[in-house]
């Protein structure tokens, strides 16, 4: 296809995606699609080319999806058009994967040949046949030492379901099998269904804002057309906008008069902020519009929550307007005006996980430059009250009191662990310390096992994830989803700081193990604490119980240095009048506590 060739044959279009587990290799399989069909020059080529932020290439993951649309002329010398849907990873950003899945009618499913089938590799399928997608199983990394095809290709039969002799051998890095891949997109994957007489209709997968031209809304047109100057609606919200500009995605976006049935796009509509577009939204035209939506939208709900403050209170402005631009580009990120009485004003936010969580702080302190506070991270608890109704909290500030409470629930998640079998022992254990209930365990193989548990969510958000990797030597894979909320015994831990309660310190924990919590929390604050005239008391306390105390020593003058000799009872007056002087200092003193004890509490890693 050409870029002049605006009303594109359905029978030349196909739709895909690339789905696979962390690190199988995503981003260079695209990398080698995109060099092959010369949508970019190999002098201005670079790796993760789909990947435009910082941080992606950094870590070497895909956080926001991206479409291009690549040409691509069979040896038949017939000429094709593909559309290529890029999908995040991580489990944190599955809702944006599975709109993704849903504007494509196959897949290629990548898996690694020195990993083999791993959880995401698992749950991602499982989304793709959902949508009754075409599945190409494909083996990547083939040219590496550590490869096992043989092994990897019973794995795909075994635990997956699908035909070995159908699986495709490639490798990314080298380019080894791609024109082969190219192959089996056009002749495995269908052509797109649907008419172009009917209604339009039209899923939103993904958008992003470009402060020229407003919010650029990427979308597959399933019916219909969207022409130029056409008005549409958005069903979820009923508001209509006028159609300025559409076009295809070629890296750079690529002007066109239409969008047909089948394609995939972009438009532009003078829509101001991110806020008002949804992913999985459906699209239609005001005059004609389709009766039914498509199906799967749903709200995108944060499950972790943090307060944002900035280390210098003068930057508050700063952080806002960080915020405000960061939320023009990523509208999962949710955010309230907070406010503090250890750290002055901030925000509280809403995150999908723990890797939103640490994106969001990253790109604060590298794109606009800010040094940012976050308290530790928290779930949103439902409480029932003894008045009748129900409350939730994702703040320890707005614990309701005990007194209150007729019962606690917390979200559980269902954990899916993948290992090697001689990991088992110590993942086990790892997953009893965190109130996991084991549901299941398969033998994948004679080396791999597969683990299934309950677990609460509030247990995840620490170390789990850190600990389970250095527990394997990073060979397990997790994958988790939210199945809903389970009773549970909470508790408020607050920590005192000379008898005064530190607010941004507050937590809500599980009651049996809010002692070690409030122990370790301790600890760290007396190392980080600078020594003062008095003595500090550090104290962790469930209501009006104490259930840990550190003492940070006062700094002490020698007032019996100027006595060389003469009766007891004159030194004893001396270190009396002392200790009264520190009594009364104490008593109007006021601890400052420095930055660093925030960051040793908050940014450690539970213990």
């Amino acid at each position: 296809m050409t870029g002049t060739d605006t009303t594109p044959d359905n029978s030349r279009i196909r739709n895909f995606c690339i789905i696979a587990h962390i690190d199988h290799g995503k981003s260079t399989l695209a990398d080698r699609l995109i060099q092959k069909g010369r949508l970019v020059e190999d002098r201005n080529f670079q790796d993760q080319i789909l990947d435009n932020m910082e941080i992606e290439r950094e870590r070497g993951i895909t956080i926001k999806s991206q479409a291009v649309t690549i040409p691509y002329t069979s040896p038949g010398r017939r000429e094709y058009q593909l559309n290529l849907v890029d999908t995040p990873g991580h489990v944190d950003f599955s809702y944006e994967v599975s709109r993704a899945i849903s504007s494509c009618e196959g897949a290629l499913l990548l898996v690694d040949a020195t990993q083999g089938v791993q959880a995401q590799t698992l749950s991602n399928m499982y989304l793709a046949l959902e949508h009754n997608l075409e599945i190409i199983p494909v083996i990547n990394k083939i040219d590496m030492a550590a490869a096992d095809i043989p092994g990897t290709k019973t794995q795909i039969e075994k635990e997956l379901g699908l035909n070995s002799e159908e699986v495709l051998l490639v490798s990314a890095r080298q380019g080894t099998g791609v024109d082969e891949l190219f192959e089996a997109i056009v002749d495995r994957i269908p052509p797109p269904q649907g008419s172009s007489a009917a209604p339009l209709r039209a899923l939103i997968f993904d958008c992003h804002y470009d402060p020229y031209r407003g919010v650029i809304v990427h979308l597959r047109v399933f019916d219909g057309r969207i022409q130029k100057g056409m008005k549409i609606r958005f069903l979820s919200n009923g508001s209509e906008y006028d159609v300025e500009t559409l076009g295809v995605f070629k890296l750079a976006l690529l002007e066109t008069p239409e969008l047909s049935t089948g394609t995939v796009g972009y438009i532009i509509a003078g829509i101001k902020t991110v806020g008002d577009v949804r992913v999985g939204d459906t699209v239609t035209g005001a005059e004609n519009p389709c009766m039914d939506p498509l199906p799967g939208f749903r709200e995108v709900k944060p499950v972790v929550f943090s307060s944002i403050y900035p280390v210098d209170s003068n930057d508050y402005e700063e952080l806002k307007t960080g915020l405000e631009k960061l939320k023009l580009n990523d509208a999962s990120l949710i955010y309230e005006k907070d406010s503090s009485a250890a750290l002055g004003f901030g925000f509280r936010c809403g995150f999908l996980g723990l890797l939103h969580l640490e994106v969001i702080q990253e790109r604060l302190e590298r794109e606009f430059d800010q040094s940012v506070i976050f308290t530790a991270p928290s779930v949103k608890y439902r409480f029932h009250l003894r008045q009748g109704g129900e409350l939730m909290v994702d703040n320890p500030m707005e614990y309701p009191g005990e007194d209150r409470i007729a019962a606690a629930e917390e979200p559980y998640i269902r954990a899916e662990i993948i290992t090697p079998a001689e990991y088992l022992g110590n993942i086990m254990n790892l997953c009893m310390e965190k109130r996991g209930i084991q549901t299941t365990m398969s033998y994948l193989d004679e080396k791999r096992v597969q683990l299934i548990y309950d677990m609460p969510l509030a247990e995840v958000l620490f170390d789990f994830y850190d600990r389970l990797k250095s527990t394997s030597r990073g060979y397990a894979s997790f994958d988790y989803e939210i199945t809903g909320y389970k009773g549970t015994e909470l508790a408020k831990l607050d920590i005192l700081l000379n008898g005064k309660v530190v607010d941004a310190l507050s937590q809500l924990v599980f009651r049996d193990r809010a002692y070690d919590r409030a122990r370790v929390v301790c600890e760290r604050l007396r190392d980080e604490i600078p020594r003062q005239q008095f003595k500090i008391p550090i104290q962790g306390a469930i209501g009006s119980q104490i259930i840990a105390r550190e003492t940070v020593n006062p700094l002490r003058k020698d007032v019996l240095a100027k006595c060389y000799g003469g009766d007891i009872t004159r030194k004893r007056k001396l270190l009396e009048k002392q200790k009264e002087g520190k009594k009364r200092m104490r008593m109007v003193g006021d601890v400052e506590l420095p930055q660093s004890a925030f960051l040793a509490v908050l940014k450690t890693k539970d213990q």
